[in-house]
């Protein structure tokens, strides 16, 4: 299977000892059927001798009969299947096909999201296929079943997880989450964990949740572990167990200054949201040297922030826009209005091949006018959307704008926007950004708009517990584990 096959259809196979590790958590008895809901080439069917398999791949599908020809193989979509089967089953493990949102559609999803909703877990329409296929997986247990499987590690992140994990506490008498660090699968750069989920039919009030460093086979899930409680888990940590890899005194520290009833959230200090989408950055990006040699009015021109890489450390001064300009880097928008009479230069540079390019792209081509780029706001504060060891808060002081790439922050308090800049540095804001955003691969952390809001604004009272060495330690502790210090 080529690599472009394997990223739309979310085919990765998985490594035999853990397939043999995750049959070895799902089957009791050689007598237990199994069900395999994505069985790709067939190596968990292959495992036991007693054996269901889905797979809608009909070259897996050949493959899968030929390893084990003693199991039952159905070519088709799972969530069609599972709609109308009547078969059940003591136990299910597999690795569920990571499709994303994006590619994830028509009447697949559906299907999917419809049977999910009967079933009482309602995703929204940006759930990845992974989500939806364990939550029809586990409708079609037996009282008392199991189930194990590989899943991403999005699953302690992501919004779409949390009506997975609402509805595995609402129909299990036992949920386990095992966060491991080192690849299940070294050429994906998405990190994957395991779940096991027993008692079908019951319910529980926690989770339990264990973080190994690499994965290692054996008969049983992790003993040891961190006993999550569901209510505090969506109460208190916003659905989200990434924070439970962080140790438990830097976590109760953490709660206690962000529950202090004087501190607030980003969201709450000001608005943050992405720069412009120009749909053609080359083309709305001039050097200081093209626009002269165009003759574009220096008022049609905007200086802006193209990428985080740009950006320095604190503020974003006029001198270094001027350095910018010196050194002609492509840091000037062409910013023309809707209903603006254009000039002759300014046409003519429109009307160039580059433009004529610029306005087949997608972005242009389904606006109107195509050259008129929208939502081109002068923040107040630039934030990284992707960052390394830390993500950058910097106040434009230069009047520039910026992309998509970075967060426009607008100050709506000024007082309280003083404290966060002040505390920013600190290690308790850092561990914030790394509990509120989400690892990408790379070793870099991303902060979407929504969990930027979410970013803790301390209370001015605990400045002096902002820069405790238990939340310098729980840092590294998460950026070790979205692999930013194997990068050093």
């Amino acid at each position: 299977m080529n690599a472009q096959h394997r990223k739309t259809s979310g085919a990765y196979y998985t490594p035999d000892a853990v397939v043999a590790t995750l049959l070895q958590w799902a089957v009791r008895d050689p007598a237990d059927r199994l069900l395999d809901p994505s069985c790709g080439d067939g190596r968990f069917i292959a495992g036991h001798q007693n054996a269901v398999g889905i797979e809608q791949d009909p070259a897996a599908v050949g493959t899968a009969i030929s390893r084990a020809p003693w199991a039952l193989v159905h070519e088709g979509d799972l969530f069609a299947w599972a709609a109308n089967t009547s078969e059940r089953f003591e136990c299910a493990a597999g690795n569920p096909p990571f499709i994303r949102y994006q590619t994830f559609k028509g009447a697949a999803r559906e299907r999917a999201l419809e049977l999910c909703q009967r079933l009482g877990a309602k995703f929204s329409g940006l759930t990845s296929s992974w989500a939806p296929f364990l939550v029809a997986t586990a409708s079609l247990l037996k009282p008392d079943g199991r189930m194990a499987f590989v899943v991403p590690a999005e699953i302690g992140h992501a919004p779409y997880a949390s009506p997975l994990l609402e509805y595995l506490v609402g129909n299990f008498g036992h949920v386990h989450v095992i966060a491991v660090k080192g690849k299940l699968f070294p050429d994906l750069s998405e990190d994957c964990w395991l779940l096991y989920a027993d008692g079908f039919g019951g319910t529980t009030a926690s989770f339990l949740f264990s973080a190994v460093e690499q994965f290692k086979p054996g008969g049983r899930p992790p003993r040891s572990g961190v006993r999550v409680s569901v209510s505090e888990w969506r109460s208190r940590w916003n659905r989200r167990l990434r924070p439970f890899l962080a140790h438990p005194d830097a976590r109760a520290l953490y709660e206690e200054i962000a529950f202090d009833p004087h501190s607030r959230r980003l969201g709450d200090v000001a608005s943050v949201g992405i720069g412009y989408v120009s749909g053609a950055n080359d083309f709305f990006h001039l050097r200081p040297s093209e626009a002269e040699r165009h003759e574009i009015p220096s008022d049609l021109l905007q200086p802006s922030v193209r990428n985080g890489r740009a950006l320095p450390a604190g503020s974003l001064t006029r001198a270094i826009v001027r350095n910018w300009e010196r050194q002609d880097e492509p840091m000037l928008l062409l910013r023309l209005s809707k209903d603006q009479k254009l000039p002759a230069s300014v046409r003519r540079y429109l009307d160039t091949e580059a433009g004529r390019e610029a306005r087949e792209a997608y972005k242009c081509r389904v606006r109107d006018p195509w050259f008129a780029v929208p939502d081109v706001q002068i923040p107040d504060f630039f934030l990284t959307y992707m960052s390394g060891r830390a993500a950058n808060l910097v106040r434009n002081a230069a009047g520039c704008t910026c992309t998509n790439s970075l967060h426009a922050v607008r100050v709506r308090d000024k007082t309280a926007m003083i404290e966060i800049v002040r505390s920013w540095s600190t290690p308790f804001t850092q561990l914030s950004c790394e509990f509120e955003g989400h690892p990408l691969g790379g070793g870099m952390l991303k902060l979407e708009p929504r969990e930027a809001a979410q970013i803790v604004v301390s209370a001015p009272s605990r400045a002096k517990q902002l820069s405790s060495p238990i939340f310098s330690k729980a840092v590294e502790t998460m950026q070790h584990w979205r692999h930013y210090a194997a990068i050093q």
